[in-house]
């Protein structure tokens, strides 16, 4: 649904396509300033109108969220997936955010298994999202 620079979603659309994909929850990491930069000011509210349950962790962009909440983030995604909930992890349409939502995926891989090394789970993801993914140093 973002409307920003060249980028022109339909919201409508979008959700449908999550909901047909059966998403039953979603991990928003944009902050509510960067949803009304990106004109979805309502993006929350319209998630939870269509029964997504929100989880929402607004870290601006460019940052990281600190371990405190990097844990809970990682219980509840847990816990949503040990409910077998299917769960995304929404970034906004910036580089940065997209390396956020990649390393909180990477994080929960090695929250998951005990014999998966770091390095494992970056070339995992960067395998599924590109070799650009998780380059970030925060």
């Amino acid at each position: 649904g973002c409307r920003f620079k060249d980028v022109r979603r339909n919201l409508q659309k979008d959700i449908e396509e999550l909901k047909n994909y059966g998403t039953q929850d979603i991990f928003v990491l944009c902050t509510r300033g960067e949803l009304l930069k990106y004109r979805v000011p309502n993006l929350i509210d319209t998630y939870q109108q269509h029964g997504i349950c929100v989880h929402h962790y607004p870290i601006p962009d460019g940052d990281a969220p600190d371990i405190a909440k990097c844990c809970k983030i990682l219980e509840e995604l847990r816990s949503c997936l040990e409910s077998n909930r299917k769960t995304i992890i929404q970034c906004s349409v910036t580089y940065m955010h997209i390396y956020l939502s990649l390393t909180v995926a990477a994080c929960l891989l090695l929250q998951l298994s005990d014999a998966l090394a770091p390095q494992q789970a970056i070339d995992s993801l960067r395998n599924l999202r590109g070799s650009g993914a998780i380059q970030t140093i925060k």
